[in-house]
């Protein structure tokens, strides 16, 4: 299985860098990728380890989490010139998304938080091909959580699902069980045996007049919500255990510029 860096290498230079070598570029130099925008840092650690691997010699990185302010420094490496140039842009563009993500995270977070600070903030697994890995641990840096990382480790039982199977009785897994009921007399069918029901569509004075009703019925249960803008989220947050959004994953790009020097 090919590295999700080398990946992003092969794309952008599948057979050399055609301006270095045809300017004769050698020697050692050194990149400094800085930020115009002040934000949440995510992943810089990966991109740290995969320069490493290219040969140079990283000599300082923002960690995970880590807030910074504007024209702040992101990320420095050294050592051999071609191969800086090669990894210049992926690894511009790679901080510029990832850091992205983390910040509108961060932003949804603490929108939600305000009102209800037990509130999780989760994200879906549309995340674009070849880039998951990197925008769920972006996600982990904003403060958020994850609601699926993939169809293998949770059971969501979605409205496509009752229209092929039906209804259904009590069901046994060792993973969590999330039910999207599609109609009201749903919510309360199958509240007994869910540990998460995710309520779509519904207002948030809808789910508060609804959520305290099914948490009688089962306890444990968590409440969710899903498709909601940005402006809502505080008005769902007062309602819900969990806010599902897809969100982040689609934040504009932070405006990142590289400075590259010979050493």
């Amino acid at each position: 299985m090919i590295e999700e860096f080398e990946h992003y290498l092969l794309e952008d230079c599948p057979y050399g860098d055609e301006t270095t070598e045809l300017l004769e570029i050698e020697g050692e130099g050194t990149i400094k990728i800085m930020s115009r925008d002040a934000g949440i840092s995510a992943c810089a650690d990966d991109l740290a380890e995969f320069h490493e691997k290219k040969g140079l010699k990283v000599t300082s990185y923002r960690d995970n989490g880590e807030k910074f302010d504007e024209n702040s420094i992101l990320f420095e490496a050294e050592g051999d010139l071609r191969t800086i140039f090669k990894l210049w842009r992926i690894s511009q563009t790679f901080l510029s998304m990832t850091c992205a993500i983390a910040t509108k995270t961060k932003m949804i977070s603490d929108a939600a938080k305000a009102v209800n600070p037990d509130v999780i903030i989760a994200t879906s697994r549309k995340t674009h091909p070849g880039f998951r890995k990197y925008e769920l641990k972006a996600v982990k840096a904003g403060d958020g959580d994850h609601h699926r990382n993939s169809l293998s480790d949770s059971v969501l039982i979605t409205q496509n699902h009752f229209n092929v199977v039906g209804t259904f009785g009590k069901l046994n897994s060792m993973r969590k069980i999330e039910i999207e009921p599609r109609t009201r007399d749903e919510f309360f069918e199958y509240a007994p045996i869910a540990d998460v029901l995710l309520l779509d569509h519904y207002t948030p004075e809808e789910l508060k007049e609804v959520a305290p009703e099914l948490r009688k019925i089962n306890p444990k249960l968590e409440i969710a919500v899903g498709g909601i803008e940005f402006k809502d989220i505080p008005a769902y947050a007062e309602a819900v255990d969990i806010v599902v959004t897809t969100a982040p994953y689609y934040a504009k790009p932070f405006d990142l510029t590289t400075k590259i020097d010979r050493v």
